[in-house]
């Protein structure tokens, strides 16, 4: 492994402002958070597979995987980032190295050949240029090569140099955070920079989630200046350094992201999520109230209450006819990051009980989000094995899992119905409208006679 990666590497394992981090001692901080990958580790993906989920939501950029085929079939298009615009995020591009170019030591060769390629026929904003096991292996300089074409062809090529084999997808989500920072963050500048300004980091816009939320604040007079990276467009990312608050929605992806902004720009972030009416209203009141706080119209606090007050009656009127026919359900939920503790608490306001929810890729301060909204640590689980899971939700008595796709088929073998809430869902559950959506979707699901007919006796044992 090359110098520069290795202290690329353990800078993201020592994040001053990672939770987990503080709390070790001098020796194990320096040891860092790398464990030795055993087979099957890279399941839930690996790095380069989390700096493509991080950076591929840049949707009028091109994405340009310098590997053998198989590499760019990373199962990107079973993720549902949406776009209001380009679409040229969706279209896979790959150097396709063969073994006679590996051989030969053709690789630089082909990837500035398929840069050019690129650059003439889709015109994108911007090139983001993936190095992966193979190549990093091999010795390709990538860096070189995405200087060199960026000068030749007067179009930024960026470097991501984040081979599979450094470690799990989530060093991944944060190495591509650096690659931002160090590549496109600060070079382009806004044209009117205003006083409410913010970024958004860590929302991949999935299923249009963040189209439920814009709207909200484009009537505050809110402008989403760098969207990190759902639906964003390359000069968004550029410019996110003139914003004056960043709220960030996956602080075991992205914090050492937001902690570079507000040390080096003085862009102060909190943690928040949109998922669940309180929420949504508790990041209303905290995005304005630190915009207030740094200059912004004094009467913008005031407006976002008579906003709150408006949505939240109208949501609550929404919800009356489904709240009766879901209140009291069991629900298991199985999932990761923020979602882990905003999830749980959009549920509990419905008046549904969690029986449990896991804390796979948490930070301790989303564990103490959990502990306060639940009450107690006993529901909370790390990681559980299909056998588990099957066990809990009979002995629960759960009425629903809500989970990855991964994990559907247990729940159809409990009989139980299954609602995916990761990145693969069809429906956008964020803000307001969101959360009616979700109370459908659990309606939908919980009350359907399909279930007490699959539970029943069949006819030949009663």
């Amino acid at each position: 492994m090359a110098e520069a990666l290795k202290h690329q590497i353990e800078a993201a394992f020592d994040e001053p402002a990672c939770a987990t981090n503080r709390a070790k001692d001098a020796a194990s901080r320096r040891k860092g958070c790398s464990k030795a990958l055993t087979p099957g580790a890279a399941a839930g993906g690996c790095a380069f597979d989390g700096a493509k989920i991080a950076l591929q939501p840049i949707v009028d950029a091109a994405h340009l995987v310098h590997a053998p085929l198989g590499c760019e079939g990373n199962a990107w298009d079973n993720r549902g980032s949406a776009s209001s615009g380009p679409e040229l995020y969706r279209t896979g591009f790959t150097t396709d190295l063969t073994e006679m170019d590996i051989v030969m030591g053709q690789g630089e060769k082909k990837l500035f050949r398929a840069i050019r390629e690129v650059i003439e026929q889709q015109a994108p904003a911007a090139v983001f240029v993936y190095a992966t096991c193979v190549t990093a292996l091999i010795g390709d300089d990538i860096e070189a090569v995405c200087k060199a074409a960026a000068e030749r062809f007067e179009t930024p090529v960026i470097p991501v140099n984040v081979p599979g084999y450094v470690g799990s997808k989530n060093l991944g989500n944060r190495m591509a955070g650096e690659v931002l920072f160090k590549h496109v963050i600060g070079t382009l500048e806004p044209q009117a920079p205003g006083l409410c300004d913010i970024n958004l980091i860590g929302d991949f816009n999935l299923s249009g989630e963040l189209w439920q939320v814009k709207p909200l604040l484009d009537r505050l007079g809110i402008r989403v200046l760098g969207s990190i990276s759902g639906d964003a467009r390359y000069r968004q990312v550029a410019m996110a350094h003139r914003a004056r608050v960043s709220m960030l929605f996956c602080a075991h992806g992205y914090v050492n992201l937001a902690r570079k902004l507000q040390e080096t720009y003085g862009i102060p972030y909190f943690e928040g999520s949109f998922y669940g009416i309180s929420d949504t209203s508790d990041a209303l009141r905290t995005i304005c109230r630190m915009l207030a706080d740094r200059g912004a119209p004094a009467d913008l606090i005031p407006r976002c209450e008579a906003l709150i007050a408006e949505e939240e009656a109208r949501t609550w009127a929404t919800l009356e006819p489904y709240r009766p026919r879901i209140a009291g359900r069991r629900v298991l939920l199985y999932t990761g990051g923020h979602k882990t503790w905003s999830v749980v608490s959009a549920l509990q306001e419905l008046g549904m009980e969690v029986v449990g929810t896991s804390m796979r890729k948490a930070t301790p301060d989303d564990r103490g989000r959990v502990v306060q909204i639940m009450g107690t640590e006993a529901h909370m689980f790390d990681n559980m094995a299909p056998r588990e899971m099957f066990k809990l939700l009979r002995e629960a008595r759960a009425d629903v899992l809500m989970s990855g796709a991964r994990s559907q088929f247990v729940a159809l073998k409990a009989r139980v119905p299954w609602i995916d809430v990761n990145q693969e869902k069809h429906e956008p559950y964020a803000g307001y409208m969101g959360m009616v959506q979700l109370v459908k979707t659990l309606d939908r699901s919980i009350n359907n006679p399909v279930w007490a007919d699959l539970r029943a006796p069949a006819p030949w044992e009663v």
